[in-house]
């Protein structure tokens, strides 16, 4: 597989043709309605927001200068069908929806994994897009684009990461005021919300949601990077 390129050979790269990478690797996908599944993810450096319970701060800056080309030879290197962008926020990149392409070109399976922030009604139709709606307990609640909820599509999931009492009936209320054509998932902050009891919230609602778990964190420390 490629490496990272020399900053001299980045800077030779056209801007439209070069992203700023965090970090590739091979894993399970450990969240959404592909949770077990193996999956390369391809993550993307720099982010809009300022979650108050990020566990990937550390996309924030650096990251590496590369081609889409070879990013995407890279990916479709680990020989997996499905390929997760990630970040960060991976469509604060303007270039992302060229590796969007191309990886659909190449025949993957692509998820896409966006705070809901940013537009993403140009993000190609294939794509699996799992939108990470911020509740209160976020700090950045009132970054949502909430005109986003009208480009969802039945492949589409909307996740509710929550991690307060208050954050889950946010959520709740938000979920039974529209008809959702795709899947909504509720999970909780690692270690400030028990999961036991956002599962009893959601069966005491009678709430038509997914339940889930981060099982990266689950099988490997939650602090590991790389999987």
């Amino acid at each position: 597989m490629s490496g990272p390129l020399r900053s001299a050979e980045a800077a030779s790269i056209p801007k439209d043709e070069r992203l700023r990478i965090t970090e590739i690797y091979a894993s399970i996908q450990g969240e959404s309605c592909f949770a077990g599944l193996r999956c390369v993810f391809v993550r993307l450096t720099g982010c809009n927001l300022r979650c108050t319970w990020c566990d990937s701060e550390f996309t924030f800056t650096g990251g590496t200068h590369r081609s889409i080309d070879e990013v995407v030879d890279e990916a479709m290197g680990y020989g997996i069908p499905v390929i997760e962008v990630t970040g960060g926020e991976p469509l604060a990149q303007r270039q992302c929806q060229t590796l969007l392409e191309r990886l659909l070109a190449r025949g993957a399976t692509v998820l896409l994994e966006t705070s809901g922030s940013l537009d993403i009604s140009s993000v190609p139709k294939p794509v699996h897009v799992i939108m990470d709606l911020k509740p209160p307990d976020s700090g950045e609640c009132d970054s949502n684009l909430m005109a986003n909820l009208d480009h969802l599509q039945p492949h589409h999931e909307v996740k509710f990461v929550l991690a307060s009492r208050r954050d889950y009936e946010w959520a709740r209320d938000l979920v039974g005021s529209r008809n959702w054509p795709c899947e909504v998932l509720f999970s909780p902050v690692w270690d400030l919300v028990d999961p036991r009891l956002l599962v009893e919230w959601i069966l005491e609602d009678g709430l038509d949601v997914r339940f889930q778990l981060q099982l990266h964190k689950v099988v490997w420390p939650v602090d590991s990077r790389g999987v």
